[in-house]
């Protein structure tokens, strides 16, 4: 989740960017994230370019990165780009006047975009990031995906039980019962979160 708003902010920092190069290229990965499985994105992370890394490094010692780093990286980059959006969308809802305040305190534009407007964009955004991080396409439930690539998170281990001793139900329900208590502590964490960075005036 921490590394997924890492990606997520920087991400929506280059798509504000009046770079041109920086808001396109942001703007192209996180189309093309958004708009394409997770599993290929995993299979062509781990399956393509771990393979090519391997290669590469055979003669210094071999590859360092195991599946789980693969696993990591894929989705935070994954829910990363719906971040972007959402923290693009807190951004651009500043009013001027707060960054001409900004500008006239002394601010530089980094300084405005790290000091004062993307601790305001996450007031802002918070409700749609907690959604993102635990509704339909949430970052707890798309670990497991890991398990395509053999590593043993909790579905892959319920998956090698059931095939050895036919209990199938038993931990499905448990499966079910195991991503439901974690998405609604995380659900109760956000809505807390977001009473307490409420800004007054805001959303009355």
């Amino acid at each position: 989740m921490i590394a997924s708003l890492i990606v997520g902010a920087a991400l929506a920092a280059m798509l504000v960017s009046p770079q041109r190069w920086l808001s396109w290229s942001a703007r192209a990965f996180v189309e093309l994230t958004r708009n394409t499985p997770t599993l290929v994105q995993l299979y062509c992370a781990f399956l393509v370019f771990n393979m090519l890394l391997t290669q590469a490094l055979q003669s210094a010692g071999g590859n360092p990165l195991t599946p789980f780093f693969w696993v990591v990286a894929v989705t935070s980059l994954h829910k990363g780009a719906f971040h972007a959006e959402s923290l693009r969308a807190g951004l651009q809802a500043i009013p001027a006047v707060t960054l001409e305040a900004a500008a006239s305190l002394g601010f530089t534009r980094i300084g405005q975009l790290w000091l004062v407007q993307l601790p305001l964009a996450l007031r802002f955004a918070l409700p749609s990031l907690i959604n993102n991080l635990v509704d339909l396409v949430d970052l707890v439930k798309m670990t497991t995906i890991a398990s395509a690539i053999a590593v043993g998170d909790v579905t892959y281990q319920s998956i090698m039980i059931w095939t050895q001793r036919d209990n199938v139900l038993e931990l499905m329900l448990l499966l079910l019962l195991f991503f439901g208590a974690l998405t609604y502590f995380v659900n109760l964490g956000g809505r807390s979160l977001e009473r307490h960075l409420r800004m007054p005036g805001y959303g009355q």
